[in-house]
């Protein structure tokens, strides 16, 4: 199991990052600013649909 929080190859200088976490089959994803803050959560399936309709 990988529950290492990973920052964004993209994320800039100007403090907007996202991190991503995998934990047991699910996808969590979070405001770097804000670690206590609300998490995404998403499954497989989801992610993939997730990733795909960001690259439109």
């Amino acid at each position: 199991m990988d529950s290492q929080w990973r920052k964004s190859t993209r994320s800039g200088s100007n403090g907007a990052c996202v991190e991503a976490r995998y934990i047991v089959g699910t996808i969590e994803v979070r405001d770097s600013k804000d670690p206590s803050g609300p998490t995404l959560r998403f499954d497989g399936p989801a992610w993939s649909t997730f990733l795909a309709h960001l690259t439109r």
